[in-house]
C-alpha cells in the first residue's frame, strides 16, 4: 500500500509541543519519522512537511521531535517506544488502550514472571521488567549495568530484549538522561506505571473491539485501505482484519 500524504497535511503543520500532542491525538498513532512500505504519518512529516533528509547534521525539525520523543511520554502526554516494526511509534492516550489491549501482557506491573513462563518474553527481558518494577525509571546505561548487561556482548542482548519488551508495549521511553559526552541516553519506565488509566481501560476492552476502534482510526485518515494493507501493517490474520473493518465502518 502507498501512503496517501496528501491526507497528512490537512493538519495545520506541527510547530510546538502542544501542536504535536494534538497531531498524535488527532492520528491516533504515527511514526517519529517517516519510513517507507509503512504507511503511517510521521511527527517529522507534520513538522517539516518534507521528506526526511538525514546527514551530517539534522535540520530543527530532527531536534524538535527528537525531544519530544522522550519528553511527551514523560509528561504523560502520548507513549512513544519501538512498536511498528522496531521504529519509533507515538500512540495516543486514547488509542493506548486499545494496542493494550492486543498485546495483553505488559497491564500489571509484575507480570514478568508469568509472562516468562508464557514464553511470551525473553529470560533477558524478564530480568529488564524486573528491574524496572523494583527500580523505578532508569536511563540505559543505569539500567544495563542493574541487569548485568553492560558488557558489549550484553548489551547485544539487552538491545534485542529491548526491542520485544517495546514491541509488546509493556516498557516507554520516559524522559532523557545524560550519562555520558555523547547524546543523551533514553529513560525507560514499565507501561504499567506510566500510564495507569490507560492500563485500566484495557481491562475492558476485548481484542475484537480493539481491533475495530484501531482499524476505524486508521480508516479515518486512510479510508482507501484495503483489507490486505491492514492486515500486513496489523500483523493480524485475515479472518481478525475483515471482522473489524465491518464493526468500524458500522461505528463510523
Amino acid at each position: 500500500m502507498k501512503l496517501d500524504r496528501n491526507a497528512e497535511p490537512r493538519w495545520p503543520r506541527v510547530r510546538t509541543e502542544r501542536d504535536a500532542v494534538a497531531f498524535i491525538h488527532a492520528a491516533g498513532f504515527c511514526l517519529l519519522f517517516p519510513v517507507k512500505r509503512l504507511p503511517l504519518p510521521s511527527l517529522y512529516w507534520a513538522v517539516a512537511r518534507r521528506p526526511i533528509q538525514l546527514g551530517p547534521q539534522w535540520d530543527a525539525g530532527c531536534e524538535k521531535i527528537w525531544r519530544w520523543k522522550d519528553e511527551l511520554p514523560r509528561r504523560r502526554l502520548a507513549w512513544y517506544a519501538k512498536y511498528f516494526r522496531g521504529r519509533g511509534t507515538f500512540i495516543s492516550l486514547e488509542m493506548l488502550p486499545y494496542f493494550l489491549a492486543l498485546e495483553g501482557i505488559g497491564v500489571a506491573l509484575h507480570e514478568h514472571g508469568r509472562a516468562y513462563r508464557a514464553g511470551e518474553i525473553s529470560h533477558d527481558a524478564g530480568i529488564i521488567w524486573k528491574t524496572l518494577a523494583e527500580e523505578g525509571p532508569l536511563a540505559t546505561l543505569e539500567l544495563r549495568h542493574a541487569c548485568g548487561m553492560a558488557s558489549e556482548t550484553g548489551n547485544a542482548r539487552f538491545k534485542r530484549a529491548m526491542l520485544k519488551l517495546q514491541a509488546k508495549l509493556v516498557v516507554t521511553h520516559f524522559g532523557a538522561e545524560q550519562e555520558t559526552a555523547a547524546w543523551a541516553s533514553a529513560r525507560f519506565e514499565l507501561t504499567a506505571r506510566a500510564f495507569p488509566r490507560q492500563v485500566a481501560a484495557a481491562r475492558k476492552v476485548s481484542a475484537a473491539e480493539a481491533r475495530a476502534a484501531i482499524v476505524r482510526k486508521y480508516l479515518a485518515w486512510q479510508p482507501a485501505a484495503k483489507p490486505a494493507d491492514l492486515t500486513h501493517l496489523f500483523g493480524w490474520t485475515k479472518k481478525e482484519t475483515l471482522a473489524a473493518m465491518p464493526g468500524a465502518m458500522l461505528a463510523s
